[in-house]
């Protein structure tokens, strides 16, 4: 179709409002967008499990929307389930960042199917990613002789000032080899180099053809910054983090107002109309 596009959603703050919820108006928009050819994906730092079932209820496999989960390590074909792209950190990695946790007193988890695996004691932050996703905390005894696997993401959780200073240091530590960035004040996430929702996103575009000026990214967080900057159209949530909206072409209102609903109107439609 001419003028097709594709609206890049986040998650949490975005697609869903504060309750975790899509509402009735934004669901029936963004299935209305999909009758009419245009494509929906969401991007999470979430890994796929905590996707999928929003995924579901907006019918991306229905409509072949993506689901680019661990901020863009991977990229799944909702409705074949395939896993059309995925970029791991490489498992010599565990044991420098575990030993860094525990020398700080933070918490790090990776994950394995459908478990979240820490070798830290559980805390507040660990137990929240774990029930938001649907995953089972799995603690083991000696983390670094666990995880003989190459990780698609790790996430350490913090006290929001502690955490601060730790994603600098880790930045020192890490930033040349790996990504190094905050999704919640709570929440410090590291990716390998090459993989955020920014640089996913652009692969999946050459893989289907489209352009970036395609493209609508929608966000709210620290971890949407990539993919707001880098969307033909970037979105800040109006209850978005600031440097996003410092950043973003447009500020709609914010997730408990059915924000998206906006940018649906504005700039989907207006593409059908044009044709």
């Amino acid at each position: 179709m001419k003028n097709k596009k594709i609206l890049v959603l986040d998650i949490d703050g975005t697609l869903v409002n504060s309750k975790k919820e899509i509402t009735p108006k934004t669901l029936q928009s963004l299935l209305d967008i999909q009758k009419e050819g245009h494509i929906v994906a969401l991007a999470s730092g979430r890994p796929y499990p905590g996707m999928e079932d929003y995924a579901k209820e907006l019918c991306l496999d229905q409509f072949g929307g993506y689901a680019l989960s661990f901020n863009g390590g991977r990229i799944v074909n909702c409705a074949t389930k395939e896993t059309v792209f995925e970029k791991a950190i490489p498992k010599k990695y565990a044991s420098i960042i575990y030993r860094y946790a525990v020398e700080k007193g933070i918490g790090m988890v990776t994950y394995q199917d459908g478990y979240v695996i820490t070798g830290t004691p559980v805390d507040e932050y660990m137990e929240y990613e774990a029930r938001l996703n649907k995953l089972i905390i799995h603690q083991v005894e000696d983390f670094e002789t666990y995880v003989d696997f190459d990780m698609v993401k790790c996430l350490l959780t913090a006290e929001p000032d502690k955490a601060a200073i730790c994603e600098q240091e880790l930045k020192e530590l890490l930033g040349d080899e790996l990504n190094v960035f905050r999704s919640e004040p709570y929440f410090i996430e590291i990716t390998i180099k090459g993989v955020d929702k920014a640089e996913s996103l652009a692969g999946l575009l050459a893989s289907i053809g489209l352009r970036r000026e395609d493209s609508i990214c929608c966000g709210d967080g620290f971890n949407d910054l990539t993919m707001v900057k880098y969307g033909g159209v970037g979105v800040a949530m109006g209850n978005a983090q600031q440097v996003v909206k410092d950043n973003a072409d447009y500020i709609t209102a914010s997730c408990d107002e059915d924000g998206l609903v906006e940018v649906v109107e504005k700039f989907v439609r207006v593409a059908d109309e044009q044709r």
